[in-house]
């Protein structure tokens, strides 16, 4: 079995960028099929997902995780696709809870089989999750997920990882004008007062396939102001280099809200983020082309050692800034869709 021990040996890339967190995504595929991520259009019946055999293994994904640990990583946060319909996702957990040099294990879920997997997933040792809920008004989530799904199942689960201590606990919701955004201060009211954190995400061309319009972002700017009319808020500062949601906290008080806003206020200059996806391609943006095939490396016999050089190599070249380039040709890219790597 081929070990390495992580030497901390942290690696910048072009723009002194350091590589901090991993988002490993396990399947590319979900139980849902929002309209503006994994469109029915094209995400349809006959889509052909991933064969089993060219995801990564429980076993490679570790070996992965403690090379980027190795690197300078200290978080790590599970993806998809939806995680938690990847059998067994939670040995997964528990094989990459111990690993030396990790900070922070976490996961991102649609919270259809949250309030089902929550204890296990605590047991096995994770610290915390990010729901995704786009409304709480019924209609309006099901037609986003296109499944029909009710919101109260997500909340359930919700409640679920919060009484077993998945904490603190994020909700993320992706505005889209005309759609949704008349959803934005009912979602404050709702967790106003909680001790989860709620995240208002500007609607983003990530991909190709979602018929992204830039009338149809609503700045964080403008979010804000809805929010700060009903319930008055304040700038916070941010925590750590790279976080990329802005943090806002209640006046009276009742907590924070976070606004990532790719679109209108590009975070770029302080990503740290590296993504796998499900079948071994690193993608050093999430706005990403092509990714680095490592899968293979690890097929074909190569040793810690080589493949850390090949991702400290991968990074040390990264130029990555899309968010503060996007233009109307570059939105055209075939990009990488999210379901395959992850938000």
């Amino acid at each position: 079995m081929h070990t390495i021990q992580p030497l901390r040996t942290a690696v910048l890339d072009t723009r002194s960028r350091p590589l901090r967190d991993l988002r490993i995504s396990v399947t590319d595929r979900c139980n849902f099929r929002c309209t503006y991520c994994m469109p029915k259009e094209v995400f349809g019946r006959d889509y052909q997902f991933l064969p089993s055999h060219m995801l990564l293994t429980f076993e490679e994904i570790r070996r992965l995780a403690q090379i980027f640990l190795g690197l300078g990583a200290e978080k790590i946060r599970i993806t998809g696709g939806e995680p938690l319909i990847r059998r067994e996702v939670e040995r997964l957990i528990e094989m990459l809870a111990p690993l030396e040099g990790l900070q922070d294990l976490t996961l991102t879920t649609n919270g259809s089989l949250l309030a089902k997997k929550a204890q296990s997933l605590k047991d096995a040792g994770l610290r915390r999750v990010t729901v995704s809920l786009d409304a709480l008004d019924d209609t309006v989530f099901k037609a986003m997920n296109d499944v029909a799904f009710p919101v109260a199942r997500v909340l359930e689960g919700i409640e679920v990882a919060r009484s077993v201590g998945l904490t603190p606990i994020k909700v993320n919701m992706v505005v889209q004008r005309g759609v949704n955004d008349h959803c934005v201060v009912a979602m404050a009211k709702h967790f106003h007062g909680t001790d989860v954190i709620l995240r208002f995400i500007e609607y983003m061309d990530v991909g190709a396939t979602n018929g992204w319009r830039m009338d149809e972002v609503l700045p964080a700017a403008d979010i804000v102001e809805r929010v700060h009319a009903v319930l008055p808020l304040e700038a916070v500062e941010s925590q750590y280099r790279g976080e990329v949601a802005r943090r806002y906290r209640y006046l009276d008080g009742g907590g924070e809200i976070g606004l990532i806003a790719s679109v209108t206020q590009p975070f770029c200059g302080d990503c740290t983020r590296a993504r796998l996806s499900s079948e071994g391609q690193l993608y050093t943006c999430l706005f990403g082309t092509s990714g680095h095939d490592l899968r293979s490396l690890l097929r074909e016999g190569r040793t810690d050692a080589e493949i850390s050089a090949v991702v400290g190599q991968v990074w040390q070249r990264r130029t990555d800034r899309y968010s503060e380039l996007r233009s109307q040709a570059s939105s055209g890219l075939r990009k990488v869709e999210m379901s395959h790597i992850g938000g």
